[in-house]
């Protein structure tokens, strides 16, 4: 795959986006950490913290949510974790997926397995 390849503008309904399609083991960033809003960094970080460890991780408070996961699109970056208020209550993160932008929804205990079976080959 080239960087040509990996390349890709979609248009969606009211916007456009442009998408790094690269496969996780060749993106610069395997996973980012974004806090749905600024309050929530204090988890976001912690979470970030124990992500970095074991994969190429980046972390993100700037900006809005829909910007944020734009920016990672466009680097490539397949997974981001969203740190949100119910986060706070039950433990749980969302994950979004870059190229078909699909969430789940997992407990953070659950996380490093779910993303090593993503991203490792």
């Amino acid at each position: 795959m080239t960087l040509v390849d990996a390349y890709d503008e979609e248009e969606l309904e009211n916007d456009s986006r442009i998408v790094m399609r690269l496969a996780p083991h060749l993106a610069a960033y395997q996973v980012a950490v974004l806090p749905l809003q600024r309050k929530l960094s204090d988890k976001a970080l912690e979470v970030f913290s124990d992500l970095v460890k074991e994969f190429s991780a980046v972390y993100d408070e700037t900006g809005s949510i829909g910007k944020r996961y734009r920016r990672q699109d466009a680097i490539g970056t397949p997974y981001c974790v969203t740190i949100d208020f119910d986060t706070l209550a039950d433990d749980t993160v969302t994950i979004r997926e870059r190229d078909s932008m699909a969430q789940v929804r997992l407990p953070i205990s659950d996380l490093k397995t779910y993303l090593d079976s993503k991203v490792k080959f």
